[in-house]
């Protein structure tokens, strides 16, 4: 099988790993050269994107992209990993708090704001990853990350004591952490279930084609990785100087800025892309031709 360049948005079903997406995906398109863009819980859903190819040299683009989230926060239980895969730490009972007590605690956690990274996670620490870590029954003292919620909106569910949540943050915000944080600001706990992902910038789970579907006909090119940066279409000429990754100044690219752009030719295959360097420059930081 030729391998293949370009992407993939799958809908990840609960149950699997981002690893374990990647590596179905390797299996059906034949080849090797495959990774993803942002891991997802393994309990949770939604939108993983899937670099093939030589397109997986543009994932970095579309890994600190902001994300989207829809879930469920069940007050009155604290959980190991926050979430509902965990074991269970605390009972409060906490059938009494309202509405508007939960939105106004979710209030606190919008604009940017310090967030520990939970110990059951895939952040690396002295090289190792934390959940591996939590399985062996290691803790370690997680610095504080600084993260960005835009968008923290709660509304009731049909269960009591369970409200539902659709966030927008940065890359690196953990939505069950958030969960967590509203437990305690109301004075008991809480953790997270349910969690769905439904966009990566403009990759939405609208998009997404679910993991035991994927196939050639899901396959996006190259130049979707990037297609939310500036593009930059350029003449053959300029094309040429592209292929052979030469520093250009950004004019000669019509476009200005610090960029980064994505440089694609009159028919809209994206040829590569590049960044600004220094006053006046241009550098490629990625070339596909």
């Amino acid at each position: 099988m030729t391998p293949i360049d370009g992407l993939v948005v799958v809908d990840k079903p609960a149950g699997w790993t981002s690893h374990d997406a990647v590596a179905r995906c390797r299996r059906v398109f034949g080849q090797k050269r495959v990774g993803h863009a942002g891991t997802l819980d393994p309990g949770a859903t939604g939108v993983l994107v899937v670099g093939l190819g030589r397109a997986t040299r543009l994932l970095r683009f579309v890994t600190d992209l902001p994300k989207s989230y829809v879930g469920e926060v069940v007050l009155g239980v604290a959980t190991t990993t926050l979430d509902d895969a965990g074991v269970e730490t605390g009972r409060w009972d906490m059938a009494g708090v309202l509405l508007d007590e939960v939105r106004a605690a979710a209030t606190t956690l919008v604009g940017e704001i310090d967030q520990v990274p939970p110990m059951v996670s895939a952040l690396q620490v002295g090289g190792r990853r934390l959940h591996d870590l939590a399985r062996a029954g290691v803790e370690v003292e997680r610095a504080p990350r600084r993260v960005t919620v835009r968008r923290f909106d709660v509304v009731p569910a049909e269960e009591a004591g369970v409200f539902r949540v659709e966030v927008d943050c940065s890359s690196g915000t953990y939505v069950r952490t958030l969960a967590a944080d509203v437990g305690t600001a109301l004075g008991g706990g809480a953790h997270l279930r349910r969690l769905r992902r439904t966009a990566i910038g403009p990759f939405t789970v609208e998009e997404a084609v679910p993991l035991d579907a994927v196939g050639t006909d899901a396959v996006l090119p190259p130049a979707a990785a990037v297609r939310h940066l500036v593009p930059a279409v350029v003449a053959p000429e300029v094309a040429a100087a592209v292929a052979t990754g030469k520093v250009l100044a950004p004019a000669d690219l019509g476009v200005s800025g610090e960029g980064p752009w994505a440089v694609l030719d009159a028919a809209g295959t994206l040829l590569a892309v590049y960044e600004g360097h220094g006053e006046g420059r241009a550098k490629p930081s990625v070339v596909l031709t």
